[in-house]
């Protein structure tokens, strides 16, 4: 009886035979189907929840968690070191760092939890090394930092990638825009608001009988392909911003430097001397997208210290109040609000009320 590895070593191998055109589109799509089952028997396995790995369960603080993933000994435990003042071990071999070490700092009011994760190697999501315990603790961050070394070759960060992307995280990527509901009868409808390019009635079929879903409703609104369709039928995918953090840029040039200024979603940065960290925390704060809100108490200056810190697309004033005590929507009439989000100031709002960066709530109660 072949193991999961060896059943998804065998697809890979026959997806790479296959030559890619319009007649083996519909089997390529069959098979991507089969590895994404393959992988997501290998991340849960099918006997209930497997042993947690020691030391990999952080309680979750502050207003957005940030982990740091990479090979071994690239600078990831210097970096939290120096970041967060924590002392993470650090020596000039591999493997260090054994579990995950926790930091936390504070920038523009907002408590950011940062995690070392112990050096991911290649095969990581067919489970070797600790690499299942590390990408499962990277699934629950709001923002992941992939840390490469500039001295090594960039064919790292592809492995990295696929690692991750093996384990249902997808890095700066929005979620397709793809609408798919099982119903009892009437076969597969299939809906295109745009024309596509890859997928048509008989890719979609055949991709959804390998989940044995014979009647659905599958509407696409953009041009998708076979691994978009994958991803919303399994339902586990995680989209995750990513900064890719290049470290040790004080052993080169500056020629050098230039050329990798332009690697799109990354920071030159030496962990060591600490340089061009301010770069580095101004892109991880707009990448977070955190909105700051201040509460006013009435008849008070507002709270400036210790802003209330909210996600970008879940910063309703009743989000706002649900965040303070679950009780106050109870008693909630309406809010009053100075900011950029209002028309003028202060402008009494409802509940449905979005609220942006840095404005000022004045919560009025029944």
């Amino acid at each position: 009886m072949p193991t999961i590895l060896e059943k998804i070593a065998e697809i890979e191998a026959e997806m790479a035979r296959t030559q890619r055109n319009k007649a083996t589109a519909n089997h390529l799509g069959i098979l991507k189907a089969r590895l994404a089952k393959l992988r997501r028997e290998l991340i849960q396995p099918k006997g209930g929840g497997g042993a947690s790995g020691e030391g990999f369960d952080v309680a979750k603080t502050g207003d957005a968690r940030v982990g740091f993933v990479g090979f071994p000994s690239v600078g990831k435990s210097t970096l939290l070191t120096n970041l967060a003042g924590v002392y993470s071990e650090v020596a000039a071999y591999e493997f260090t760092t054994l579990t995950t070490v926790p930091g936390v700092i504070r920038y523009k009011g907002a408590k950011i939890q940062l995690l070392d994760l112990p050096g991911i190697i290649e095969g990581a999501k067919d489970g070797k090394g600790r690499g299942r315990q590390v990408i499962a603790v990277a699934r629950t961050c709001s923002l992941i930092f992939i840390v490469l070394d500039v001295l090594k070759p960039l064919e790292h960060k592809k492995i990295l990638e696929k690692e991750l992307e093996g384990f249902g995280i997808r890095l700066n990527k929005k979620p397709p825009n793809i609408h798919y509901k099982k119903k009892d009868k009437g076969g597969i409808n299939l809906t295109c608001a745009v024309p596509q390019s890859q997928l048509d009635l008989d890719s979609v079929r055949s991709i959804l009988s390998e989940y044995r879903v014979h009647n659905a409703d599958v509407t696409l609104r953009c041009d998708a392909t076979a691994d978009d369709l994958i991803d919303v039928v399994e339902g586990n995918r995680i989209y995750i911003p990513c900064i890719y953090l290049l470290n040790k840029i004080d052993q080169i040039t500056i020629e050098e430097l230039d050329i990798i200024y332009r690697i799109p979603h990354a920071v030159p940065i030496s962990a060591h001397h600490k340089w061009n960290f301010d770069d580095l925390l101004e892109k991880m704060w707009n990448y977070l997208s955190l909105v700051r809100i201040y509460t006013k108490p009435k008849g008070q200056l507002p709270d400036y210290a210790t802003p209330v810190v909210l996600h970008q697309g879940h910063s309703s004033v009743e989000d706002l109040c649900n965040n303070i005590h679950k009780s106050i929507m109870k008693e909630f009439k309406y809010a009053l609000v100075w900011g950029s989000s209002v028309k003028h100031n202060p402008q009494s709002v409802g509940k449905e009320h979005v609220l942006n960066d840095e404005d000022v709530v004045q919560i009025v109660k029944k």
